[in-house]
């Protein structure tokens, strides 16, 4: 395919999801890919520490607790490896969603250019989001454990010496200052890899997939019935004004809906081996449930669909916009 024209667009009626395949379009994907990353991180920082931490209130708490502590640099702690990365993400993730919704067009209607439908959408996303968890589960393994360094460690069976019946010791419940444990995402890596082996670096992998499976599905079709809900009858493509409303709430939709998941598979990755606390995806959910309630599972569902709105509204109306820049070419 041609580079200059490398674009396959996916029509559900009047919507569009745009899907990048060639070098130029996929500039556009990465640059915005980063600006979001970037403007996105602050609140990803809030959302994990009050997932899978501890001494939080509410929002407004971690945030000033965040401040106070750690300055405006706390809000970036384990930026750099997701926004080195992203480019490769959003390169490989997309393009799998374009050729994969190309081959459903050309086995199920004879022809890859076939508008594909909302059964076809739902697959592709499908698969997308399980692809997308072989690259995406180690960069958010090494930003959670970065942005959570600063965390107490919460030592339950930690043995005082010279204390209790008689025996020398006894266990209580104490909290530790943790020291930095990582300088950095390599140091990250290589010290997951030599305590956990390569296994550590997919801890709550499975997690994930039971968050983006459903989650890029709830992402792109929400976006395509809502562009064809605020798009008036006749118009030929939706309103730059709807791409964006339409992208922010289908950002949001995703993002509220995914938080359970999300916040098992918070846990589980800051879950480090030298303090262990989860065995698996149902322990975590037992042992959470059973210790914090069942509100335990929607901890940062107001910060996701903040953070969700403007990244995704801002990321689909790019891609509208470079579709129609590139097609006028």
């Amino acid at each position: 395919m041609h580079a200059t024209v490398g674009l396959h667009a996916l029509r559900v009626s009047k919507a569009t999801v745009l899907v990048c395949t060639g070098s130029q379009a996929s500039g556009c994907v990465n640059d915005n890919g980063a600006s979001s990353v970037i403007v996105g991180h602050p609140l990803d920082t809030v959302k994990t520490r009050l997932q899978a931490g501890k001494g939080y209130k509410n929002t407004l708490h971690c945030v000033l607790t965040i401040y106070r502590k750690e300055t405006v640099s706390g809000f970036f702690k384990g930026l750099s490896f997701p926004l080195a990365s992203i480019t490769v993400y959003n390169s490989v993730v997309f393009g799998f969603f374009s050729n994969t919704q190309r081959l459903i067009s050309k086995y199920r209607y004879g022809d890859g250019r076939h508008p594909s439908g909302m059964l076809d959408l739902t697959v592709a996303s499908m698969l997308t989001g399980l692809v997308s968890v072989g690259l995406g589960a180690p960069v958010d393994l090494v930003k959670i454990r970065l942005q959570m360094q600063t965390q107490p460690l919460l030592a339950e069976n930690f043995h005082l010496a010279g204390s209790g019946n008689g025996s020398g010791s006894m266990p209580v419940a104490v909290q530790l200052q943790s020291q930095p444990t990582y300088r950095g995402p390599l140091h990250c890596i290589s010290s997951t890899l030599q305590t956990e082996g390569l296994a550590g670096l997919y801890r709550g992998a499975g997690a994930m997939v039971l968050r983006d499976v459903p989650g890029y599905t709830l992402y792109f079709i929400p976006y395509a019935l809502l562009c064809n809900w605020f798009s008036p009858e006749g118009s030929a493509s939706p309103h730059p004004c709807s791409i964006w409303l339409a992208g922010g709430l289908a950002g949001s939709i995703s993002w509220v809906t995914a938080t359970p998941a999300d916040v098992v598979k918070s846990r589980l990755q800051a879950d480090a081996m030298h303090q262990r606390k989860y065995k698996g995806i149902l322990h975590c959910i037992t042992h959470s449930y059973k210790t914090e309630g069942i509100h335990v599972f929607f901890r940062g569902a107001t910060v996701n669909a903040i953070r969700g709105f403007p990244m995704s509204a801002t990321m689909f109306l790019t891609y509208e916009l470079s579709l129609k820049f590139f097609r006028s070419l």
